[in-house]
């Protein structure tokens, strides 16, 4: 199978974003006493799931390949700094703003992936329907800072 270079390149960045995503919800949601924010995060975790799948789904089509994932230093690096940054405060709105930062690196990503790669109509669907769950994400967290 011949790979559409372009079109896996998309998946692969998208897998990683929505990767890193759960990484850091699961390393984050231990330190969340606020059962409102707990409850968006869970939602937002299940999202990312189905973005995953989706691409798992859809990555054949274009390489016999798997999707790129966070490889194990990103995820010990994803760790660390959320250990750090709530050392001396994991407050409710502290976590918030940790996740708020990274989801705007999520948003910067694809919105970057939308208007610099044009790809067929079911990958352009995918990075928008990440692009949505991202900037609904962020409009979520800020009543928690």
């Amino acid at each position: 199978m011949e790979e559409n270079k372009k079109e896996v390149n998309v998946l692969d960045e998208l897998n990683k974003g929505a990767c890193m995503g759960r990484d850091a919800i699961h390393f984050i949601i231990d330190k969340v006493t606020d059962n409102g924010l707990k409850e968006e995060l869970k939602r937002e975790y299940a999202q990312y799931q189905k973005i995953t799948d989706e691409i798992s789904e859809l990555y054949p089509e274009y390489s016999d390949k798997k999707p790129h994932d966070t490889n194990a230093m990103n995820k010990v690096m994803t760790w660390y700094g959320i250990e750090i940054r709530t050392l001396k405060d994991d407050s409710t709105s502290k976590l918030a703003e940790l996740l708020m930062q990274g989801v705007n690196m999520g948003i910067i990503e694809g919105r970057r992936l939308l208007n610099h790669k044009s790809t067929d109509e079911n990958i352009n669907r995918l990075v928008q329907e990440y692009v949505d769950m991202q900037e609904e994400a962020v409009e979520n967290l800020k009543s928690y800072l």
